[in-house]
């Protein structure tokens, strides 16, 4: 990614049906209005919206200012299909992707070892392969982002280990880090410390999500593989829990506390994960009293 930082990006998911599609599309327009960095879109377990994903990344592309990055993930894949994925978003002159190893599919029999990609870093190198073939209409290709985990990966359970892995993800033509997301900023401020001991020196991104109702805590903690979340935090929410629109409150206030945080620590971004509705993000972003990036170029013009 070339851009100066901090970013601020957001992350949407394909919608399924005509009301998911209307909700999803207003948060698009009021996003826009923020003019973030990018937005990423999710691609479903196993590719299971690979098609939706491509649609709604190309729609973006060509009918908003945003800058879409779409997920790519190795699970049920070969090569002839992420070739094929990767020569139709450079036509639509997308500039980055995002590479991920990707989740299970549910439901359905699946045998890992007949994927052409194992780990994303199988992923990482076949996009840099690409770009070296000079079939993206920019003579740099894709930029690469790869997911961190500062609260460890769950398929490796020894941390050591992991960051070996990790590095060699990274070596492997990684430009950017998108993490997970977490609760707690000293994960991520110990994470990005084995970085730099691992001498990675790429950007790397901080995923926030806001809480917003009880439900979705449990939510959280299935997407994240099992995300940590601190007393504090859980003591709030259980004052409140009767309490539906407190209960937002507490979540909103909450981020927003890890945001002041992280940006006082110099974070080389922060990426919210929407959950396809603005309201959140939006009072974070106005409360972080940071200038839309349109102003901010008119003001320096």
């Amino acid at each position: 990614m070339r851009v100066n930082s901090p970013t601020f990006s957001f992350e949407f998911f394909p919608p399924k049906t005509l009301k998911a599609v209307e909700t999803l599309y207003q948060t698009i327009r009021d996003l826009e209005a923020y003019m973030p960095n990018f937005v990423s879109v999710t691609y479903g377990a196993g590719g299971s919206t690979r098609d939706l994903t491509h649609d709604l990344v190309e729609r973006i592309q060509h009918t908003t200012k945003l800058d879409p990055i779409p997920h790519l993930t190795c699970v049920c894949h070969n090569e002839q299909e992420i070739e094929e994925i990767l020569l139709r978003y450079a036509k639509s002159a997308i500039g980055n992707i995002l590479a991920l190893g990707g989740d299970r599919p549910l439901g359905i029999a699946y045998d890992k070892s007949r994927d052409s990609f194992q780990h994303a870093i199988d992923l990482v190198k076949f996009i840099r392969r690409f770009n070296e073939s000079g079939a993206h209409p920019d003579r740099r290709g894709f930029g690469i982002g790869v997911a961190g985990f500062p609260e460890g990966h769950p398929a490796t359970p020894n941390r050591l280990v992991e960051m070996d892995y990790f590095k060699a993800k990274v070596d492997a033509g990684a430009d950017y880090i998108v993490t997970q997301l977490f609760f707690d900023n000293r994960d991520f401020l110990d994470f990005r410390e084995r970085c730099a001991f691992a001498e990675i020196r790429i950007p790397i991104i901080a995923g926030i999500m806001p809480i917003t109702s009880i439900s979705g805590v449990k939510r959280m903690a299935e997407l994240a593989g099992g995300a940590r979340f601190p007393a504090k935090l859980l003591r709030a929410l259980q004052r409140c829990q009767n309490d539906p629109e407190i209960v937002s409150r507490v979540g909103i206030h909450y981020a927003l506390e890890q945001c002041h945080d992280l940006l006082d620590n110099a974070v080389a971004g922060i990426h919210f994960y929407t959950l396809n509705r603005s309201d959140a993000s939006r009072l974070i972003f106005d409360s972080l009293g940071i200038p839309r990036r349109r102003d901010a170029q008119a003001s320096s013009a």
